[in-house]
């Protein structure tokens, strides 16, 4: 497609994901792979919340969580999600639409055991997103799964990865006087061709 500058260069969106967040890994200062994640429950209220992005697949996003979350609730009810990554610092962001699937297989496994021992612990000791009375209270069951755990212990069957396979991909960059650059990836359905749109700002 004409009218496209080098930010934008390219055919393959997650080819442009990869090369946007390369930049921002040099200039962002905290998470440059930070996303806000928007679900909806089953009443069709929204939520939204920040999680790390992971992985970067050839044709979709994984990041982890507790499959007892509120958050992986919702998205597996709906299979849907979308989320938005911003960096301030490059005056940039991609917005994602897609389908959401499970990934609790050996990459699951391979995260899990990429992480530090105290996140692993971490994860064995929340019950994310149910009500905790105190501190002490969660780090009495931090105490407790390091004892029955040890220093290697296996991911739990509650948590895991999940897949963003996405139908829809914006890229937004800054412009001088409001007048930004916008370009839309879109496809019927995943593994269907990409078309490109220019986006007024």
């Amino acid at each position: 497609m004409a009218d496209r500058d080098d930010k934008f260069a390219g055919e393959d969106p997650f080819v442009l994901v990869r090369q946007w967040l390369a930049e921002a890994e040099a200039s962002e200062i905290n998470d440059p792979n930070a996303i806000a994640l928007s679900t909806v429950d089953a009443s069709g209220m929204p939520n939204a919340r920040m999680v790390l992005l992971k992985e970067v697949e050839d044709d979709a996003f994984v990041f982890y969580t507790n499959y007892e979350s509120a958050k992986a609730g919702e998205l597996d009810h709906a299979e849907k999600a979308a989320f938005v990554m911003h960096w301030k610092s490059l005056r940039r962001q991609v917005r994602v639409r897609g389908h959401v699937e499970k990934e609790d297989g050996p990459q699951a496994d391979a995260y899990y055991a990429s992480r530090s021992l105290k996140s692993r612990l971490g994860a064995w000791a929340s019950a994310q997103s149910q009500p905790l009375d105190s501190r002490a209270t969660l780090m009495a069951k931090v105490a407790k799964v390091t004892a029955q755990h040890g220093t290697s212990p296996a991911r739990p069957p509650f948590w895991g990865g999940y897949r963003i396979t996405p139908v829809e991909i914006e890229f937004w960059a800054d412009g001088a006087f409001r007048l930004h650059d916008r370009f839309r990836w879109s496809r019927e359905n995943p593994g269907a061709q990409w078309s490109i749109l220019r986006l007024s700002p």
